[in-house]
């Protein structure tokens, strides 16, 4: 979000609503991502600090939902086009910080154990604890967002997932990469002692195994989370072992 005006986020989101009422959630984070050249470029000439990030979240909801208060510096400003429905906003975080910030605006909180593998049930429980109804919701809804590799076996798995290993190792390690690595590639790496204390660090963010491990690992978060709703990041080398992944993971869940 600090990328953006919240008012144009606003009324991108408004049209894709208006064009598919019911069907749109607006997905929001702190995080710049990508390089810090990306940031400058994405940011030219309007440098905004993370600081202001609690006021962009409060700006975009008022604006999806007409709800600018008369001593705003924008107040009588609405959003366009003008539409009978709003998409349903979502804040993606990994951190209490961010929790709280959800919470205190009434938000859908998403939590990123694909960044972050530590504390985040209790981190759920303090949003689903904090939260405060407004015109966003009147309930807490929830979605833990997690790195899924899913093979036929476990053996299968692992080794696909041996180059998300690499991809995120060399990603912490600050060296650029053309796409995620190969298996091969990743399985002829020379690894440190410290690089493989990363990797097994990193696990947490991931599951990985066959499917019925996968299943069950899951539904283990599940209940640790108190959700029912999981956003699956699958990231391989080859487009075959994701589709692959995917069409496991559905078949365990009978979807």
């Amino acid at each position: 979000l600090p990328h953006y005006s919240p008012y144009k986020v606003a009324e991108n989101f408004r049209v894709l609503e208006a064009l598919y009422p019911n069907r749109i959630d607006l997905g929001v984070g702190r995080a710049p991502g990508g390089m810090p050249i990306a940031t400058r470029a994405l940011q030219e000439g309007k440098m905004v600090s993370l600081d202001q990030y609690p006021e962009q979240i409060a700006d975009v909801a008022m604006y999806l939902h007409d709800q600018v208060p008369e001593n705003h510096h924008y107040a009588n400003l609405k959003a366009t086009p003008v539409i009978p429905t709003s998409p349903e906003m979502w804040m993606l975080g990994s951190s209490g910080e961010s929790a709280k910030i959800a919470a205190n605006n009434g938000a859908s909180f998403a939590f990123a154990q694909f960044i972050n593998g530590f504390g985040g049930p209790e981190v759920m429980r303090a949003y689903q604890e904090q939260y405060q109804p407004s015109f966003l919701g009147d309930k807490p809804n929830s979605i833990v967002a997690i790195f899924v590799i899913c093979g036929e076996t476990n053996e299968e798995a692992e080794k696909i997932a041996s180059s998300l290993d690499l991809s995120i190792l060399l990603l912490e390690q600050g060296k650029r990469t053309t796409g995620t690595p190969s298996i091969e590639t990743a399985q002829n790496y020379s690894y440190s002692a410290y690089d493989l204390f990363r990797i097994k660090e990193n696990r947490q963010r991931m599951i990985v195994g066959d499917p019925s491990s996968v299943k069950e690992k899951i539904i283990n978060l599940s209940k640790a989370y108190n959700t029912d709703e999981f956003m699956i990041v699958t990231i391989t080398h080859q487009f075959e072992h994701k589709l692959k992944s995917y069409r496991l993971l559905a078949n365990a869940f009978n979807l």
